[in-house]
């Protein structure tokens, strides 16, 4: 199996370069964090505010992509994919105390031409 780290995502439909020899299926990946931590430490302050950003809220929606994109690619390397492509990303808020994010695209095989 490859290693979930290896998988080349991108959000085209193909990579010059590359040939497709196998098309997996769909693969996604989620999560759901809590925005618990940063509601707590915006409250106490307004530190976490720079230039109208809210710091906290930020390292949480990363947080979530960056999980959800790892749950993607793993679930591709289970199928012995190498690439997802078309890969595409949602995040959204349940409401102010979580963030939810959502990566999905199609598993392959590629190899160079």
């Amino acid at each position: 199996m490859i290693n979930p780290s290896d998988v080349l995502v991108v959000t085209t439909e193909y990579i010059p370069g590359f040939r497709i020899v196998a098309m997996l299926g769909e693969v996604s990946g989620g999560t759901s964090r809590s925005n618990h931590g940063s509601v707590a430490a915006f409250g106490s302050s307004l530190k976490p505010v720079q230039q109208g950003e809210l710091i906290h809220f930020t390292k949480t929606v990363d947080e979530a992509k960056d999980e959800a994109m790892m749950r993607m690619k793993e679930a591709a390397a289970a199928k012995g994919a190498n690439a997802i492509l078309s890969m595409r990303l949602a995040i959204d808020s349940i409401s102010e105390l979580s963030t939810t994010a959502l990566a999905y695209g199609t598993a392959v095989v590629l190899t160079k031409e």
